[in-house]
């Protein structure tokens, strides 16, 4: 096999904390990230051979951040260098990245100004056999949905495997498309499709039954997801394998499981609950790693669905984008919250 290529914006996170002592104190913290880094990131340490590309200004900051990735032993040779600035985003400490409290700050970052024929393919995708990115790359803008499009067509002409993460921001997609609008037309190239079943009903029109969270019952939310499982693979057949998460309130934290839907059966993970968590930041990135490490190393589908949620849950216990845990950890970490709900 050969390496994953993870595509998409490169993120600096600033977190305030939300009383403002940052003010006097004169102290903001950075964290590195982006939907794709994340995965990108993880897999590295987990031993899977990594590649990233996104666009950054060709400048100092840039380079510092690059070779960062460089340490975690993630390929950056595909890198574009153009335009002015990197993305950032804004997110108080402890605050989700789906609550209203985020602040983007990505317009005409270089990433959202990459347009159709800036990449050479054929260098691009040397050497890569598995080509990842996000429906956050698309809600940026007509182009660069257009340079995604572009990318996968390229990837299928090598019969490069691709897996797409449904993850959906509110506060994104702002050019005059909805999301109804794009991704229909992207999936179709997709062997692997992750999400939960709300981003499908946004993302790809597969609809979710009124009542479904008021009812809040666990076996209609399985049956639901092998409905939608079932739904997308019907809809764009190259798609083989259908993820579904779901993460719940709980206490002061969360409880959290997900399903993986291949070979027309409907594997479901372990549930897990913590009273407490640190955050919740790159979750779904760490799961989306999770599932590419397991169908990398072509393990059983049970298998690929335990370690892809117990990553996911194990990263809730970490402050940075990044994964940071390694692979004996997540399992050890996990195994103290298993539920028998």
């Amino acid at each position: 096999m050969g390496k994953v290529l993870n595509f998409g914006e490169l993120l600096l996170r600033i977190s305030p904390d939300v009383d403002g002592a940052w003010l006097k104190e004169n102290h903001l913290p950075f964290y590195v990230g982006g939907a794709e880094a994340n995965v990108a990131a993880a897999l590295a340490l987990w031993g899977v051979p990594s590649a990233y590309l996104s666009a950054v200004p060709d400048n100092f900051l840039s380079k510092q951040v690059v070779d960062y990735l460089n340490q975690l032993n993630i390929d950056t040779s595909a890198m574009q260098y153009l335009g002015e600035r990197i993305g950032l985003y804004y997110l108080p400490n402890g605050k989700d990245l789906k609550n209203a409290g985020v602040i983007y700050d990505r317009n005409y970052s270089s990433f959202s100004t990459l347009k159709p024929g800036m990449i050479d393919w054929d260098s691009v995708f040397e050497g890569i056999t598995w080509f990842h990115f996000s429906a956050i790359c698309p809600a940026l803008n007509a182009d660069v949905a257009a340079v995604c499009e572009e990318a996968l067509k390229a990837a299928s002409a090598r019969n490069i495997r691709i897996s797409l993460d449904l993850n959906f921001r509110s506060k994104l997609w702002k050019y005059g498309k909805d999301p109804i609008d794009v991704m229909p037309l992207l999936a179709p190239y997709c062997d692997l499709i992750m999400g939960n079943i709300w981003a499908a009903e946004n993302m790809l029109g597969i609809p979710v039954p009124a009542g479904l969270v008021e009812t809040d019952q666990k076996e209609n939310y399985l049956e639901q997801a092998k409905i939608t499982s079932q739904a997308i693979i019907k809809a764009f057949p190259k798609c083989t394998a259908v993820a579904n998460t779901f993460r719940f309130d709980y206490k002061a934290g969360v409880k959290y499981y997900s399903t993986l839907f291949t070979e027309n059966e409907l594997f479901v993970s372990t549930e897990y609950r913590a009273e407490k968590i640190t955050g919740k930041i790159g979750s779904g990135d760490c799961y989306m790693a999770g599932l590419i490490y397991g169908f990398y190393h072509q393990l059983p589908p049970a298998e690929i669905l335990g370690f892809a949620t117990s990553a996911a849950f194990s990263k809730l216990f970490t402050d940075t984008d990044f994964n940071t845990t390694s692979k004996e950890e997540i399992l050890l970490r996990a195994k103290t919250y298993e539920t028998t709900f």
